[in-house]
């Protein structure tokens, strides 16, 4: 009788792949596990949304000036519990927070790394069952550790990540993450409750046939993004154009379906978001991550490339161009041979 195929559950992987992180003390792999733990919590509810009074907004508004929908707040609050309590995380940035937090825990205040998340992206997509997600950096603290965490140990290069993912909430649930030696994706089995290996080394294509971006902002963008998508919407059978225009809305949705089949995601800064919309430290640095982990790319547009960015403020936000290779930089020569913002 063959005997049935057990996948690597993500712990395992974890505790094999440790040995290639420079601090492998197990600290890091503690808090992986931990922010997998509180997804699984947040699944179940996500999943459930329907039938009990999660869903519709919860009545105030973030930092950001966002509505709070109640799997917003239910989310911040699993994550925030679950790090407290792996004694290995000294603190966390959330979207849903003004300010850092910061655990005075005796054992927290000895924890070596910090997280950036936005617990739950995309929640305006909550009450119409479409694909959301958590997206998530980590970092080593720079303070001395045995005292509380300080705000230069949040406000670090992406350069500096030690770690960084998303969980994506959809048909299945799926947790991708990297350390810096590839990009891997982990299925939630809820036969067993526990994230499981399905696709190790991840690679995006180096040119793709998808754009993803709100179009319904055009009147607003830069000129070189105008005529990008002019471009990709020609027919050009060399290049097999016109390509697909596909946006959720949902940052980890379109991110993760071009990582997997090839395209571009863009949220250029515009006219009435002159320095873009999405949040640097827990949106576009854990992206441009996996993104360049996986062989792709991601920048402002403008050839700055997304990690190299010294944030200022904890909810900096700046555009963002991500995805396959070919597709950015024909996107950032755009923008070179376009510099004008007038309207067509």
């Amino acid at each position: 009788m063959t005997p049935s195929f057990q996948p690597l559950t993500l712990n395992e992987f974890i505790i094999q792949s440790q040995t290639a992180f420079p601090y492998a003390k197990g600290e890091l792999s503690r808090i992986l596990g931990d922010i997998a733990i509180a997804a699984k919590i947040v699944n179940r509810e996500v999943n459930k949304a329907g039938l009990v009074d999660i869903l519709g907004a919860a009545g105030e508004t973030n930092v950001q000036g966002e509505s709070q929908q109640k799997l917003d707040v239910f989310a911040n609050d699993q994550f925030i519990a679950a790090l407290r309590a792996s004694g290995m995380c000294a603190g966390i940035a959330s979207e849903e927070n003004d300010e850092v937090i910061i655990f005075d825990d005796e054992l927290s205040l000895s924890g070596k790394y910090v997280v950036c998340i936005d617990p739950l992206d995309g929640s305006s997509n909550i009450d119409v069952n479409v694909s959301i997600g958590t997206v998530f950096s980590i970092y080593r603290r720079l303070s001395a550790e045995g005292g509380k965490v300080e705000a230069g140990d949040f406000l670090q290069k992406g350069s500096e990540q030690v770690a960084a993912g998303y969980v994506i909430y959809g048909s299945s649930t799926m947790l991708v993450y990297t350390t810096g030696a590839g990009t891997t994706g982990f299925t939630l089995d809820p036969s067993i409750g526990e994230f499981c290996l399905s696709q190790r080394s991840m690679q995006t294509p180096v040119e793709g046939k998808i754009y993803s971006i709100n179009e319904g902002n055009y009147i607003h963008f830069p000129l070189g993004v105008k005529k990008y998508l002019k471009y990709c919407q020609e027919e050009h059978e060399e290049t097999q154009r016109p390509y697909s225009s596909r946006y959720i809305g949902s940052l980890v949705a379109d991110f993760h379906r071009n990582l997997l089949k090839g395209g571009i995601f863009m949220y250029p800064s515009t006219s009435a978001n002159p320095d873009g919309k999405l949040r640097l430290l827990y949106e576009c640095n854990p992206v441009a991550f996996l993104a360049e982990q996986a062989g792709g790319k991601a920048t402002d547009g403008r050839g700055v490339r997304i990690m190299d960015i010294a944030p200022q403020s904890l909810h900096q936000r700046v555009p963002l161009f991500t995805g396959s290779l070919g597709m950015v930089d024909r996107a950032e020569q755009f923008m070179r041979d376009f510099p004008d913002t007038a309207d067509l």
